[in-house]
């Protein structure tokens, strides 16, 4: 869905599948230090967007997520998952709920596996599920931001900033009242720089939570059964997951920036070496320079150089070894 603000000056679409809003307007580092300092606002509306209501949502959503959604109070954010039998990452959903319903919004394009996934668990429960995609565009205003969601606009309010669940036709107005816009890439620098994971990004399908650090954040350790539970519960009590995610300084005489995928290998073994991650987003940052995130094999050392083709890469730990 091709967002009106592609008209602002300056915008540049972004690729992929973040395909339909603007990943810069012209300035990325000015855009990524407004938002640093609680300015502007980000153009989410690509993302896909549903609802959950009824009496049951709440008790109904916490048999089905790794989250504890059940006496969730209203307007109280969280994010959850949704993972396979196998305890494979699915689905991520940042929810909020407003006393009546249940809103969540999804990476682009997952919302109808995602929907097809609930309808199929809804049994005798007293529940609606419905896609807002059409309808709702998601709006991120920064932490700090001082502007005043519109009335009536359900709101979810994270350490990061907050969500506006929007209505789609009034993304022009909104816009125009409360600019200046950021593209997606300061965005994505921010959420690198905050060792935030995404689904697609830092996910494969073989990625399980604990390998991410989505413990404690996005699945909850003494909660009832849930789908894949039980991979969960050994990880956490009998092991240590088999990858681990961690924060790259590269090096910054390169011109390009390793894409997602680039393979990683240990320095002093050379390209020729074997493989022992992969890169999952890179970016510039407006002041640490090129970043990056990777996910990598939890026996490598916490102090040793890599190598992302040909880009030398230093690793800060994330998720502890």
């Amino acid at each position: 869905m091709k967002s009106p603000l592609l008209s602002l000056p300056g915008a540049v679409p972004a690729e992929g599948v973040d395909e339909g809003v603007a990943a810069h307007y012209g300035d990325l580092f000015r855009e990524q230090r407004a938002l640093a300092d609680g300015s502007g606002f980000v153009d989410l509306s690509h993302r896909g967007v549903l609802t959950v209501s009824g009496e049951d949502r709440l008790s109904w959503l916490h048999l089905l997520l790794t989250q504890h959604v059940s006496e969730l109070p209203p307007h109280q954010a969280t994010e959850a998952l949704v993972l396979s039998a196998h305890g494979h990452i699915e689905h991520a959903l940042y929810l909020v709920d407003d006393g009546e319903t249940v809103w969540a919004h999804v990476e682009p394009g997952t919302q109808d596996a995602l929907i097809a996934y609930l309808e199929s668990m809804k049994f005798f429960y007293r529940v609606d599920v419905a896609d807002r995609t059409g309808d709702i565009a998601v709006v991120h205003l920064p932490a700090g931001s001082i502007a005043e969601p519109p009335e009536g606009v359900v709101v979810r309010e994270t350490p990061y900033g907050r969500d506006l669940f929007l209505p789609r036709a009034d993304l022009e107005s909104y816009a125009g009242k409360n600019g200046p816009a950021a593209g997606l890439l300061a965005y994505e620098a921010l959420r690198v720089e905050h060792h935030r994971p995404r689904l697609g990004f830092e996910t494969d399908h073989r990625t399980i939570p604990h390998e991410l650090g989505w413990i404690g954040t996005a699945v909850h350790l003494q909660k009832g059964c849930y789908r894949g539970q039980e991979t969960v519960a050994r990880v956490q009590n009998l092991g240590k997951p088999p990858r681990r995610l961690v924060f790259l300084h590269l090096d910054g005489s390169e011109v390009h920036l390793p894409p997602h995928g680039t393979e990683l290998r240990l320095a002093d073994e050379g390209p020729e070496g074997r493989k022992i991650g992969f890169v999952t987003t890179s970016v510039r940052h407006h002041e640490l320079g090129p970043v990056a995130l990777a996910l990598i094999k939890r026996n490598v050392p916490v102090d040793a150089p890599l190598m992302a083709d040909s880009t030398a890469a230093a690793q800060e730990v994330i998720v502890e070894p």
